[in-house]
């Protein structure tokens, strides 16, 4: 345990660090180190943004910490610059960048937005601890949705993951809300996507003209008009989910694109869970799963 000034990104100030031994949940790991202070109290400095894991500030209690991760204890409020702002980062190396992204930040630059991304925010955030560093996209998230999202930090990497992407990610995991009572408790979408001209995807039956695109989702919880759904990809084409919700009659809440009515979270109802790959360096399987959004669970409560 040492004490010393805070970095990246955090104003410098009086901490106390802590080296994870073996697996556990932050709250658990914290209620331990703090002897004296009880489970609301260590919450209340999680939502102050006072503990922050190998660097970067962490508020959820259910964080997975593993062996050798740096858990910091500030003995006041930590104030965030914009470095991260709209994401947070769950894993970075020398080769790729993992993220949990917040819906309302687009993944990378459109003809109406060229500043504010996921994309441009790491990269200025690489090139200020070497300038000649890159990101590279490798897939994307919609504006609206929230959740997994990886960036690759070479033109290789990124390659490599892009060129056999179906074998080197082993899972791809969405949660959704939808509109109404989804009767089946697991189903099966299949069909080929097409774009208008509007850039609407929409389902064909057409070969081809069409990109094969296969959903599988499992119902989760059901209440209050709506459904929470698991929702696994065997293929990732463009607004997928949004498409196969939208023809099975259930669509995404809030998705008045493609179709809902109603919108009880005051954003998409779709949230990138579990993103599972095959180290393009290593050869070893990472994965990262995030929390279901507060919004979510509360509207099933």
């Amino acid at each position: 345990m040492t004490q010393k000034g805070t970095e990246n990104g955090l104003k410098p100030q009086s901490q106390t660090l802590f080296k994870v031994a073996e697996t556990s949940g932050l709250l658990r790991f914290l209620i331990l180190h703090l002897p004296g202070k009880g489970r609301n109290t260590v919450k209340s400095i999680l939502a102050h943004k006072q503990v922050s894991v190998n660097g970067h500030v962490e508020t959820h209690f259910d964080f997975h910490l593993k062996p050798n991760d740096e858990v910091a204890i500030n003995r006041g409020k930590v104030f965030e610059d914009d470095h991260c702002r709209g994401f947070r980062i769950l894993f970075e190396d020398a080769s790729v960048i993992v993220i949990d992204k917040d819906a309302g930040l687009l993944s990378m630059a459109t003809e109406r937005e060229n500043l504010l991304t996921a994309y441009s925010i790491l990269s200025r955030r690489v090139k200020r601890k070497n300038p000649d560093e890159r990101i590279f996209i490798v897939h994307r998230l919609d504006r609206d949705t929230s959740g997994v999202m990886m960036f690759a930090k070479s033109e290789k990497v990124q390659s490599t993951l892009q060129t056999d992407w179906n074998e080197n990610v082993s899972e791809r995991t969405y949660l959704a809300v939808v509109e109404g009572n989804v009767t089946e408790n697991t189903g099966r979408v299949r069909s080929f996507l097409k774009e208008n001209k509007a850039m609407v995807m929409y389902s064909t039956s057409d070969s081809e003209n069409g990109v094969e695109a296969i959903t599988h989702y499992k119902v989760i919880k059901r209440g209050n008009g709506f459904t929470l759904l698991e929702i696994e990809l065997e293929t990732g084409r463009k607004n997928q989910i949004r498409v196969h919700m939208k023809d099975i009659g259930h669509c995404v809440a809030g998705d008045e694109k493609y179709g809902s009515k109603l919108n009880p979270l005051g954003r998409l109802g779709l949230h990138a869970h579990v993103l599972a790959f095959r180290h393009p360096v290593n050869g070893k399987t990472v994965r990262f799963e995030t929390p279901i959004p507060a919004k979510f669970s509360a509207l099933f409560d």
